[in-house]
This record gives structure tokens, C-alpha cells and sequence, in this order.
């Protein structure tokens, strides 16, 4: 759990831009930074390169990967497409009882992370957790391999897989109420699908990956050409998930 934990933070601090792009990441400076020995960070590191996160830099060190807030937002909105016509594949061809089971005991994860009306580093990963499980879910329910190819493409672009999660903010009040709409958005998803609304299903899909875009602040959705700068400034920074 440790490094997991070790992983989101400095996930937070490559988003927050505390981990410049093309700055080299020492594992003694980090793991001073956080509080924490160098064990973890070592362990971390070559898990945030295979996100696309870091990438190598000299014999067996790392750096952050340079990437623009565009190139996300547009893999999470070919990413929500994708998946939005494996939910209406699903919608539309029944989904089996057993794959409903399963996504509703995604959902039932996912409720009783915001039972307490707070969230700790542990929910964090935890809510990751079940969120990669639920879109990997509707991937395989799908059956469409060429679609579930083009997805994983999409989720080597940095913060785009679901199962990352980092926030732009320290505020816990903030990143629960993003979280917990996301959430019943996957309500609104499965409902959806076990109804047939094939429409609906795909749709949601599409807003949720808005969802997501809002909620890695209005400094990202400026970067990514989806708002005016008076629009930016009219909002607060916010978290970021996927």
C-alpha cells in the first residue's frame, strides 16, 4: 500500500507541476519531499514510466514526460467514444446477468467509499481500483477487441487510465464531490445498460469524460482550448480523475 500511496503523490505533484516536464526525479529528493524512505519511490518510478508519466533519462534514472493538457483531453474524449459504443453494444446486445453482478458490485465499492462523507489517501486508491475494474468490465462485456486495442492506446497518455488518479488541489471537499458525481454517473451507466437504452448508455459515457476534463481545474480546460480565460478565472482550480 505504501508505494501505491507513494505513486498517487507524486502523480499530485507531476500534475500540480511541482515535477517540472523534462526535470529528472531523484529518488533521495523525492522520498525527503514526501516523507518517506527511498524504497517505495524506487519501486514507483518504473510504474509512473509505464503510464507515461516518467521516461528515461540516463543509465537508470528517470524524467517527467512533457505532455500538453490537449493531448489528455483528447485521448479522454476518444477514450469516452470508444467506450461509449461498447456501452451501447452492450445495451443493445443484453448484457448477462453475471457481468451485471459484476458491475454492480463495482457499484456497491463505490458507495461505501463515500459512506463517511470524506475521503482519505486509501479511498483515493481504492476508488482508482474499482473504477479501472468497472471500464475494463464494459470493455470485456463488449467483446470487441479492435475497440479494446484503440483504448489502450488511448491509455498511454498521461492521467487518461482509469485506474490513475491524481488531484490538482488539496482540498478533500472538492475532490469528494467530484468523485462522488463521477460515481453516480456509473450508476446512471449501468442502469442504462441493464434498460437497453443504447442512446443513453453512449451518452453518459461522452458526459463523463466531460466530467473528468472539468475537474482538472479551469487552468487545464484554458491549456486545452475549451474555455476563455474570463471563464477561467471565474472558476476555481479543481481535482483531477479519470
Amino acid at each position: 500500500m505504501q508505494q501505491t500511496t507513494t505513486m498517487l503523490h507524486i502523480r499530485e505533484m507531476i500534475l500540480r507541476g511541482e515535477l517540472a516536464p523534462g526535470e529528472r526525479v531523484r529518488e533521495a529528493d523525492l522520498a525527503e519531499r514526501l516523507g518517506t524512505s527511498r524504497t517505495p519511490v524506487r519501486q514507483a518510478l518504473p510504474a509512473l514510466a509505464q503510464e507515461g508519466l516518467l521516461v528515461p533519462s540516463g543509465a537508470r534514472g528517470f524524467a517527467v514526460r512533457a505532455f500538453s493538457a490537449r493531448e489528455s483531453t483528447e485521448a479522454l474524449h476518444v477514450r469516452a467514444a470508444l467506450e461509449g459504443l461498447a456501452a451501447r453494444a452492450l445495451a443493445t446486445n443484453g448484457a448477462s446477468a453475471e457481468l451485471l453482478a459484476e458491475l454492480k458490485d463495482c457499484l456497491g465499492q463505490g458507495d461505501r467509499i463515500f459512506t463517511d462523507r470524506r475521503l482519505s489517501d486509501d479511498d483515493e486508491i481504492r476508488y482508482a481500483e474499482m473504477n479501472a475494474r468497472f471500464h475494463t468490465l464494459i470493455l470485456e462485456g463488449a467483446d470487441m477487441p479492435l475497440l479494446a486495442s484503440l483504448v489502450s492506446r488511448c491509455n498511454i497518455v498521461p492521467f487518461t487510465d482509469p485506474l490513475t488518479l491524481a488531484f490538482d488541489t488539496q482540498s478533500r471537499d472538492m475532490m469528494f464531490n467530484f468523485l462522488f458525481y463521477a460515481h453516480r454517473q456509473h450508476h446512471a451507466i449501468v442502469t442504462a445498460i441493464e434498460s437497453g437504452q443504447a442512446d443513453r448508455a453512449e451518452n453518459l459515457f461522452r458526459e463523463h469524460a466531460y466530467t473528468q476534463v472539468q475537474s482538472q481545474g479551469a487552468d487545464f480546460e484554458k491549456e486545452a482550448g475549451l474555455t476563455s480565460a474570463a471563464g477561467a478565472r471565474r472558476h476555481r482550480p479543481g481535482p483531477r480523475l479519470v
